[in-house]
């Protein structure tokens, strides 16, 4: 098992390594290039070339496999003139890389940004240290994420060695509506700003399982108040079930993050889980200590 950390990083010590899963993209869901304008607002600013370098960078970081200016132009709906330009420059930054053939992937400057913004976050550095310290899920796959409007970023994976059919990576973006760290944090924000926030409709689902609309997902959100964590029975990938409990800092007003643990859902009964589900939510209270929220109670209402 290992943390995927950025590349300049070192993982602890005596965690076996598993490659067998396959990777995930960044981002598992996309909007459509004729649907972007409709789906996100106009964005004012006085600098608009920032505005669609971003969005290059954004649409390589999301991509399964380096991006071509055809592409790019594609996605972005910019003049692949202007996109042209943009590129070169953005390969010389090292923020963009050119692959033989012309494609184009992230360049190792974004990791610098990367180490820097982990760095500057306390509570990768107390997960980490915590990791270090306990005993506990050292043969399943644990993760910690943050919540960024409808999506979860994780922000530090421990995979485990388990055929889960995925691979956590730190950067990652998914639907937080069907993660059991997304629901776990959600579940401590009002309902009425829960509802307000899937105005548009839920996310593109990722599953058959995946919570279908805005009212069966705050009557989830409601369980997981009463349970003290959360379960994603299959929503985010088949046969995978994870078990999440969100983190507080001293406001304690709403979770700044939250802890998962996934298993194959052949080896969850309903003892099993309940213990499971009992262990991460310790696992995050004692993240949460470090982090200044002082003893927390088993159930979040």
């Amino acid at each position: 098992m290992e943390y995927l950390t950025p590349s300049s990083e070192r993982p602890p010590e005596g965690k076996n390594r598993s490659d067998s899963s396959q990777p995930m993209p960044k981002t598992a869901y996309a909007i459509p290039a004729a649907d972007a304008a409709d789906a996100a607002p106009a964005l004012k600013s006085t600098s608009p070339a920032v505005v669609r370098a971003v969005q290059v960078m954004d649409a390589v970081a999301a991509a399964h496999e380096p991006l071509t200016l055809a592409d790019l132009t594609r996605l972005t709906g910019a003049p692949k003139s202007s996109l042209h330009g943009m590129c070169d420059t953005l390969v010389q930054l090292q923020l963009l890389k050119r692959l033989p053939g012309g494609a184009m992937a992230l360049g190792p400057h974004v990791m610098s940004w990367a180490n820097a913004f982990l760095s500057q976050t306390q509570i990768t550095e107390e997960f980490r240290a915590l990791w270090d310290e306990t005993d506990a899920f050292h043969d399943a796959t644990v993760t910690l994420s943050m919540l960024d409007g409808a999506e979860v970023v994780y922000l530090a994976c421990q995979n485990g060695d388990r055929p889960l059919g995925v691979t956590f990576r730190i950067g990652m973006r998914l639907p937080a509506p069907y993660t059991a760290t997304g629901k776990a944090m959600l579940s401590t924000v009002p309902a009425a700003e829960v509802r307000n926030l899937f105005d548009g409709g839920m996310p593109v689902p990722l599953t058959r399982a995946s919570v279908a609309t805005v009212a069966a997902l705050v009557d989830e959100l409601e369980q997981v108040r009463a349970l003290g964590y959360s379960i994603d029975n299959g929503q985010m990938r088949d046969g995978m079930t994870c078990f999440g409990a969100p983190v507080f800092d001293a406001t304690r007003s709403r979770a700044v993050g939250a802890i998962a643990v996934s298993y194959l859902t052949s080896e969850i009964d309903a003892p099993t889980g309940k213990q499971i589900g009992g262990q991460v939510r310790a696992l995050a209270d004692q993240l949460s200590a470090r982090l200044g929220a002082g003893h927390l109670s088993r159930a979040l209402g």
